[in-house]
């Protein structure tokens, strides 16, 4: 085994003891550092991103059981600080980004303790090198959010140049993904927000246009923009909608999609089981597209988008791990336009470009 001399046996984390409300978690300055198994790699926590996943973990999901105590956070950068005795492949300061989904199809910051702690214990496997120029925070905030949209957008090619999109919950991770996506394949854009201020933020990352649905009803939006779908000819409508948050938004989606439009599907942050109406979809021959998490390929596909500039991911704020519960909390009220990123290591290591010879 290769590793640093001075780990420590404990650490700073945010502690998840029991389910319940955002308050009831806490820092806490003795947590377990994980004992490092032969196949593993301990990192050194540069940033970790949040995801309304994490708010799940902290209230309790239904048929999925959290091992307490548990530190949650999906999303993890860091600097290898030691390597396990079989693992050939990587090296003792290298800076990475995790694929957090387990080769048992579980979530690390679920079921293991995740990344809102000083140090992640993670099998090395679901290790992404980092490419130069990307700081930990942009590549901390891909793998879950952007991943997801990546693999809904361009791995089920969903979306072309020329398509004029609607944008669901544009201002969340998947939606600021979403939005940035469709605009780099070349399609106008359409983001829906919930304030002026977010919606002022989506034209600043490059909507065509906004809609703020707390005043205007997208369906109305669409008739009086786009023109009502038409079931015998092609006008009218959107060419695809992005639609993550399901509930009351379903059935409007369904009237606002034109004749042989793409509805794209990756969750159900409003609701699992909306009223539904069949016969939008064979009178307008609709095509829903369901697109369920990410692979370690989109997330490397990313990671190159954002060394080429192609793409930036959006952060809302990077702060130490004292602010991340609070964090949290603006997260669960939707406060948050993007990604909130953690920065345990210090809000400069996060912000950090990573170097060429540190990439390596």
């Amino acid at each position: 085994m290769s590793q640093v001399s001075d780990l420590p046996t404990t650490q700073r984390a945010i502690v998840l003891t029991e389910h319940g409300e955002i308050d009831g978690l806490s820092v806490v300055s003795d947590h377990p550092v994980a004992e490092l198994g032969p196949t593993e790699v301990l990192l050194r926590v540069r940033a970790s991103s949040l995801n309304y996943h994490d708010i799940f973990t902290v209230r309790g999901m239904p048929g999925i059981t959290i091992p307490m105590p548990v530190v949650p956070g999906l999303d993890v950068a860091g600097e290898i600080a030691a390597v396990g005795a079989e693992v050939a492949d990587w090296q003792v300061g290298q800076v990475v980004v995790i694929n957090p989904l387990r080769e048992d199809f579980s979530l690390i910051g679920e079921v293991v303790d995740g990344g809102l702690a000083e140090y992640c214990l993670v099998d090395a496997n679901q290790l992404i090198a980092i490419p130069a120029g990307v700081s930990p925070a942009q590549a901390a905030a891909l793998p879950v959010a952007y991943g997801t949209a990546h693999r809904m957008v361009i791995t089920q090619d969903a979306i072309h140049a020329g398509d004029t999109v609607l944008v669901l919950g544009a201002s969340g991770g998947v939606g600021t993904a979403g939005v940035q996506l469709a605009k780099h394949l070349g399609a106008r854009v359409v983001a829906a927000v919930g304030s002026d201020e977010k919606a002022q933020r989506m034209l600043e990352l490059g909507a065509d246009e906004v809609i703020n649905y707390r005043e205007q009803d997208f369906y109305q939006w669409t008739k009086e923009h786009l023109g009502k779908p038409s079931r015998s000819g092609y006008e009218g409508g959107f060419d695809v909608i992005i639609n993550n948050t399901g509930g009351d938004t379903w059935h409007p989606t369904l009237r606002s999609t034109k004749r042989g439009g793409r509805i794209l599907v990756c969750g159900a942050t409003a609701g699992f089981d909306p009223t539904e109406d069949l016969r939008y979809i064979w009178s307008f021959e609709l095509r829903v597209i369901g697109s369920n998490g990410f692979t370690t390929e989109d997330i490397s596909a990313l990671l190159q988008l954002v060394a080429d500039g192609k793409i930036d991911p959006v952060l809302d704020s990077v702060v130490p791990l004292e602010e991340g519960i609070t964090s949290l909390q603006r997260l669960a009220d939707r406060d948050v336009i993007g990604k909130a990123v953690i920065a345990p290591a210090g809000v400069e290591a996060a912000n950090a470009a990573v170097t060429e010879a540190a990439a390596r």
